[in-house]
């Protein structure tokens, strides 16, 4: 891996996730893992996939717009001991394809890494047949499935190093586009299902996952002025959850946020609300995320419809605070 300073932080931010992923991470995975394939729907450019499909054209596979058969072929693929990255648009990987990733990917335990591609609302502008805002949903109820989803494109390099040395399936969501906000100034510890606590408070522990957590960083910001604690957590693994720091969270706060460029129904909201009910004298849990299919234009506009914004976050906090104080 290349080493980790503030100017190769700020390149990749500015390369954005997609870019950080697919052109610094995975070119340096192949030319020391003749294993590792990538395999695409037709996304190359989009997925920054050039640079690797020239340097590794025996390790490089366009399928053109056909997403149920990149997933056989994938799975094909993983059954003869290779690694395989597949990619394209996250609603289209883990919806128009559900019946295979199910049946040859999670069933059988391949060895494929599906990578969902402007996931939440980012193709926003196209309409809600490119929104993926059910993607963690579905893949989360997927036996033996990881899923994942990087907070900046730093995360999402040491994602791409993380789970090529994992067997298990998993899905990893990319969302943004360039100049993706950078969380980390400085290298870190990334380890799957090991969430990362980036601000310690008292009253409101924030969870967040994707970028959502720049914006919950900034929503802390503005809760501390209005006299507030939080803690802020990155959860960059939604399956499998960090448990162990979900305890500590419940334990040490009043409230619980769930924040996500997601569905609230079956993300990570879904996901921590499902272990807090197997406990007892629980905090009470707020849920920010996508409810509906509202909104057109771009990706800014749909979280300002859907109160993802930092001002919205913090003021949706605030109230639900007040009234839990009732």
């Amino acid at each position: 891996m290349s080493e980790i300073t503030p100017i190769a932080i700020r390149t990749w931010a500015h390369l954005g996730q997609r870019g950080a992923f697919f052109g610094v991470a995975l070119p340096d995975i192949a030319d020391k893992r003749p294993d590792v394939n990538v395999i695409t729907a037709d996304v190359m450019s989009l997925s920054a996939l050039t640079k690797f499909s020239e340097r590794y054209p025996g390790q490089f596979l366009n399928v053109g717009i056909a997403e149920q058969n990149l997933i056989g072929i994938a799975a094909g693929m993983a059954s003869e001991g290779k690694c395989v990255f597949a990619t394209t648009y996250a609603e289209f990987i883990t919806m128009r394809a559900a019946e295979q990733v199910r049946h040859n990917l999670s069933y059988h335990g391949y060895n494929v890494k599906l990578v969902g591609g402007a996931a939440g609302t980012f193709n926003s502008k196209s309409g809600i047949s490119h929104w993926a805002t059910e993607d963690m949903a579905y893949t989360r109820t997927l036996p033996g499935m990881l899923v994942l989803s990087p907070a900046d494109a730093l995360e999402a390099i040491k994602m791409a190093y993380a789970v090529s040395e994992d067997d298990r399936p998993a899905y990893i969501r990319l969302s943004g586009g360039p100049s993706c906000k950078p969380i980390y100034k400085e290298d870190y510890d990334f380890r799957i299902g090991k969430g990362i606590v980036l601000k310690e408070g008292r009253d409101i522990a924030i969870i967040a996952t994707g970028l959502m957590v720049n914006e919950s960083l900034r929503a802390e910001k503005l809760l501390t002025d209005k006299g507030l604690s939080c803690s802020v957590i990155n959860i960059h693994t939604v399956k499998p959850l960090d448990t162990g720091l979900l305890d500590e969270m419940f334990e040490r706060h009043r409230m619980i946020v769930t924040v996500e460029e997601h569905n609230v129904i079956g993300g990570l909201g879904g996901a921590v609300a499902e272990y807090k009910a197997t406990k007892i004298n629980m905090p009470p849990q707020v849920f920010i995320g996508i409810k509906d299919f509202n909104g057109v234009g771009s990706q800014q506009h749909i979280w300002e419809v859907h109160g993802l914004t930092a001002d919205k976050i913090a003021d949706r906090i605030v109230a639900e605070y007040e009234r839990s104080a009732d």
